[in-house]
């Protein structure tokens, strides 16, 4: 399969994954903008008939890679981004406690980021 083509839909807080003119999958994310300043990872969606085909994975992989050419941490709330973390810890760093803290606050005082 061909890499998928990943755009980031940064006011909507998507990162969308399209195969054929079609979102083929996507991650819902959020942006911590002050200090600590990090990329938040809060759900990772692929389309029925997309799935198996590493779309999830790609998009997590981009995700870490638009954090680092950023210069900031992704916090992987998503339990598809943290498990993906897991098994890359040489493309996803652990992101320090404190914009974990500060992510996971945010997430709770505003649940329709989820």
């Amino acid at each position: 399969m061909a890499d998928p083509d990943i755009r980031d839909n940064r006011p909507e807080g998507l990162l969308q994954a399209y195969e054929d003119g079609q979102v083929a999958g996507r991650i819902v994310y959020f942006t911590l903008d002050a200090t600590p300043a990090a990329l938040v990872a809060v759900h990772t969606v692929v389309e029925p008939g997309h799935e198996g085909k590493g779309i999830a994975s790609a998009l997590v992989r981009e995700f870490y890679a638009m954090a680092a050419r950023a210069g900031v941490p992704v916090v992987p709330l998503c339990p598809y981004a943290a498990e993906w973390a897991l098994r890359h810890p040489d493309e996803a760093p652990e992101a320090p406690a404190e914009p974990v803290r500060a992510a996971q606050e945010q997430l709770k005082a505003n649940p329709q980021l989820w």
